[in-house]
C-alpha cells in the first residue's frame, strides 16, 4: 500500500471492478479499496469461491460476477481489502482502516462505487430477533450457503424479493409466504413504459420466470395488503396484516421464525456526499441521486462516481459506468487522446442505453409503499438509539425543519449506523409534516467517522 495513487477507487462491486481493470490495462496506477475479504460487492459476493453453488442456486447471471473477478484479479491494480473508508474529503484524502491500524491516501483522480443499500422499511417489531433484511438473507447465502431453519416469510417488493425467494427455492427452502406491499395501482403505472423496456427483454423474461416458479411451488402470494406487523415476545412468533378477500377486509396472521423485509433500495450517497458531490432527488427512484454526466464525473473536482451509489442502475449497468469512467480518467491522464476515448466508449455507451432501458418500468412498478416511509407513532424509527416515529414528529411540531434538527432533538441518527437505517425515514417524515419537498428538506450532514474507528486505531497512522 503506498500513500498515493493516480486513481483510488472505492468499492469492489461491478462498477468498482470493471473501473480498476480498464485504468489498470490504460496503464493507470490505480488501487481498489473496499471492505469485504474478496471482490464482488453484493451482487458477486463470493463469486470466485461458489461458481459451482451458482450454478444449482444463485442463477447464470452470477456466474458472470466470477469472470469479472478474475479480470480484476489478473490487473496491475492494488488490491485493498477488509478496509473500512472512515474518512474522505474534498482534497481526495481518503482514510482507510485497514488491520486494525488508519492509513491515509491521497490520489490524482476518485470514482467511487459504494453501491445501494436496502431502503428502510420500519414497521410494527422490526426490531424482534428473526426480523432482517432480505439482503441480509442473500448476504448468509452466497457468503456461507447458509439459508433460515424454520418458517421463512418474504414481505415487501422489488426484483430482489422475487430474486432470493426463487434462489430459497432453488436451494430447497420452504416459504410459508410472500407478502407482497407494493402499491395496487402499480401494474397499470407501467403499461406506458413497457414499450420503451422492450430492448432489455431479457430482464423482464427473467422477472417472469421468477413469478412463474414461485407460482408452481405453491408459495402463497398476498397482495392489497396494509397495517403489516411482525409479532412476538422474546422474536419473532407471527406476522399480521389486514388483506382483501372478495369484498371483505380480512385479518390475517402467519406464524413464522424468519421474517426477511425489503422494498428496493436506494442510493449509498454517504460517501459521495463527503466528497462534495452535488444531489438531486429522483421522484420516480423516490431517492437520491447524484449529479453527474455520462463519465460519471461528479460536481466535485476530479471525483467519478459509477454504479448504484449514483442513482439504481443495477449490475450490468453499473460495470459499463465504471467502464465509462476509467476512459475518462485516462484520457484526463493523458493516456488516451480524444478520438482513442471516443472510440472505445461507442459500443459501451450503447449498451449501456440498452441496460437502463429497464429502470423506468422498474421503478414504477415496484414504487415503495408510503405506509412504510410513514410510519405510525409508535413504530421504532432509529434503532440505535430507540428513537419512534412519533417523538420524531413531536420534535418537527417544535420547529425542526430539518433532518440535522431532528438529530439535535432527539439523537435520531447519531448511533452506530449515523444515519443509515432511519435517514431516509427522518426526511420522508420532515417532508411530510411541513410540506416541503424532498430537495427543499435534504439529507443528514455526513461526518467522518463514517465508521467506528477507536483512538488507539486513529493514533496508529
Amino acid at each position: 500500500m503506498k500513500s498515493h495513487y493516480e486513481l483510488l477507487v472505492v468499492g469492489a462491486g461491478p462498477a468498482g471492478l470493471a473501473a480498476s481493470a480498464d485504468a489498470a490495462r490504460l496503464g493507470i496506477d490505480v488501487a481498489l479499496v473496499d471492505e469485504q475479504k474478496a471482490p464482488g460487492g453484493q451482487i458477486y459476493r463470493n463469486a470466485s469461491e461458489s461458481a459451482d453453488r451458482a450454478q444449482v442456486y444463485l442463477g447464470k447471471d452470477y456466474l458472470r460476477g466470477k469472470r469479472l473477478v478474475d479480470e480484476f484479479l489478473q490487473s496491475r491494480a492494488t488490491y485493498i481489502n477488509n478496509a473500512s473508508v472512515w474518512y474522505l474529503d474534498d482534497r481526495l484524502e481518503t482514510g482507510i482502516l485497514v488491520d486494525g491500524a488508519s492509513h491515509f491516501i491521497s490520489a490524482d483522480r476518485l470514482l467511487l462505487a459504494s453501491g445501494a443499500q436496502e431502503r428502510p422499511m420500519p414497521l410494527p417489531g422490526w426490531q424482534l430477533p428473526g426480523v432482517m433484511t432480505a439482503g441480509a438473507g442473500q448476504i448468509l447465502l452466497k457468503s456461507a450457503a447458509m439459508v433460515p431453519t424454520g418458517r421463512l416469510v418474504l414481505a415487501g417488493g422489488g426484483p430482489l424479493l422475487l430474486l432470493i425467494a426463487w434462489q430459497y427455492l432453488q436451494a430447497g427452502v420452504e416459504i410459508e409466504a410472500i407478502i407482497d406491499t407494493t402499491p395496487g395501482a402499480g401494474l397499470l403505472a407501467t403499461l406506458p413504459r413497457l414499450a420503451r423496456a422492450l430492448p432489455a427483454l431479457d430482464y423482464l423474461l427473467k422477472g417472469l420466470s421468477f413469478i412463474l416458479a414461485i407460482k408452481k411451488a405453491g408459495v402463497p402470494v398476498y397482495k392489497a395488503i396494509d397495517t403489516l406487523r411482525a409479532e412476538g415476545r422474546e422474536s419473532i412468533e407471527s406476522v399480521s396484516f389486514s388483506t382483501v378477500r372478495g369484498k371483505r377486509r380480512v385479518e390475517v396472521s402467519i406464524e413464522t421464525d424468519t421474517l426477511l423485509l425489503h422494498q428496493g433500495v436506494i442510493a449509498n450517497i454517504r460517501l459521495p456526499l463527503a466528497a462534495g458531490c452535488e444531489v438531486e432527488w429522483d421522484a420516480q427512484q423516490q431517492g437520491w441521486k447524484v449529479i453527474r454526466d455520462i463519465w460519471g464525473q461528479s460536481s466535485a473536482n476530479q471525483v467519478f462516481v459509477a454504479g448504484d451509489c449514483a442513482g439504481i442502475v443495477g449490475a450490468r449497468a453499473g460495470e459499463l459506468q465504471g467502464r465509462l469512467g476509467a476512459l475518462e480518467i485516462a484520457y484526463q491522464l493523458h493516456r488516451i487522446d480524444l478520438r482513442q476515448r471516443n472510440r472505445a466508449a461507442q459500443g459501451i455507451q450503447k449498451s449501456l442505453k440498452r441496460h437502463l432501458s429497464i429502470r423506468p418500468l422498474l421503478d414504477a412498478l415496484y414504487a415503495p409503499s408510503k405506509a412504510y416511509q410513514l410510519p405510525h407513532d409508535e413504530t421504532l424509527v432509529c434503532r440505535c438509539e430507540e428513537v419512534y416515529a412519533g417523538q420524531i414528529r413531536q420534535a418537527i411540531r417544535m420547529g425542526c425543519i430539518g433532518p440535522n434538527q431532528v438529530k439535535a432533538f432527539t439523537r435520531c441518527g447519531m448511533g452506530p449506523c449515523q444515519g443509515c437505517l432511519c435517514g431516509s425515514t427522518v426526511a420522508a417524515l420532515v417532508a411530510d409534516e411541513t410540506g416541503a419537498t424532498m430537495e427543499q428538506v435534504g439529507y443528514f450532514r455526513v461526518r467522518p467517522p463514517f465508521k467506528p474507528i477507536t483512538l488507539g486505531e486513529l493514533a496508529d497512522t
